[in-house]
């Protein structure tokens, strides 16, 4: 887990009702549209799959970021396949 500031960067999320996601931990969107969120976390890469998603709140300086829209899926890239394939988007997609 990174530190911030010398404080230890917690990721968490919170589902409510799979209509809106509330994350920390959040290092940077990496792409977005209404079905498909990218996100490099403290933990890792996450994709968050759904319809009609829209970044509601994005604060990269705490890390915390809120989604609304219907919520389908969401994933973590393993790391390791992610340095074996060179592309974590590639890795993704497949």
């Amino acid at each position: 887990m990174e530190e911030k500031y010398g404080e230890t960067v917690s990721h968490n999320i919170i589902i409510h009702d799979r209509k809106t996601m509330a994350l920390t931990g959040v290092q940077d969107v990496l792409s977005f549209d209404a079905s498909e969120i990218l996100m490099e976390t403290v933990l890792g890469v996450l994709m968050l799959r759904g319809r009609d998603l829209h970044v509601k709140q994005l604060s990269v300086d705490k890390g915390e970021v809120e989604i609304d829209g219907e919520i389908q899926s969401f994933a973590y890239a393993d790391e390791q396949e992610v340095h074996k394939t060179g592309s974590v988007l590639k890795r993704l997609f497949q």
